[in-house]
């Protein structure tokens, strides 16, 4: 059985979907960044071990990136996930844990990279918009795509109702990946182009506002 690491910074309410979505591989750890984290309460109720690695403590982002490696390879994880980890990670971090660092992003990558999704989102008039599974690459935001799930933009949408919409999408789809990676049924090619090995998709289209 597969096992993975999970890294937050706040609430982490996707590590929570994470830990109830009874995934087909063992959480080893949930590794902050600050040790005021709510989600570390979250996942000491469900018997995960829990670690600290203040950003604060360290004069520099590499030297930060080289403890937190070291604690993360205690643990000897498949994939590293991100769940609402707000640290941007050096190059030589993400090329240690090449084709096995997971994020989510908020939003239909690649638009809208970066913070403030949302209210960028509403403020272009998007009429669609949604989250996304990714590897992650060196570029802040970018690399292999997984899955994405794309919501509506409603006429009387503000920033909260939005990213309320979003984060359910969020929960479901991140569990999803992690489903499929830990079954190798998502695999890197050659290129850094993801494949996956699943036999049905979906022909769904979406449409916003709707036609008539």
């Amino acid at each position: 059985m597969k096992k993975i690491v999970i890294l937050i910074s706040g609430r982490g309410s996707n590590m929570q979907a994470l830990l109830e979505a009874k995934l087909p591989c063992r959480i080893a750890a949930v590794i902050s960044n600050r040790v005021d984290a709510q989600g570390l309460d979250i996942a000491k109720a469900h018997g995960i071990a829990t670690a600290v690695v203040e950003h604060r403590d360290y004069a520099d982002r590499e030297n930060f990136d080289a403890a937190l490696a070291e604690t993360i390879d205690i643990y000897q994880p498949d994939f590293v996930v991100l769940a609402g980890f707000m640290r941007i990670l050096t190059t030589k971090f993400v090329k240690r844990y090449h084709g096995k660092l997971i994020n989510i992003h908020p939003s239909l990558l690649p638009a809208f990279g970066g913070l403030n999704t949302h209210a960028r989102a509403l403020h272009d008039g998007v009429k669609i918009h949604g989250c996304t599974v990714h590897f992650v690459a060196s570029d802040l935001d970018h690399g292999p795509i997984i899955i994405q799930a794309a919501v509506p933009v409603l006429r009387d949408d503000t920033e909260q109702t939005l990213a309320a919409r979003v984060l359910r999408e969020e929960h479901r789809i991140y569990a999803q990946a992690i489903r499929w990676l830990c079954e190798d049924k998502v695999v890197l090619n050659e290129q850094g182009q993801t494949i996956l090995l699943i036999h049905r998709q979906s022909g769904f289209t979406l449409v916003s506002p709707g036609l008539e």
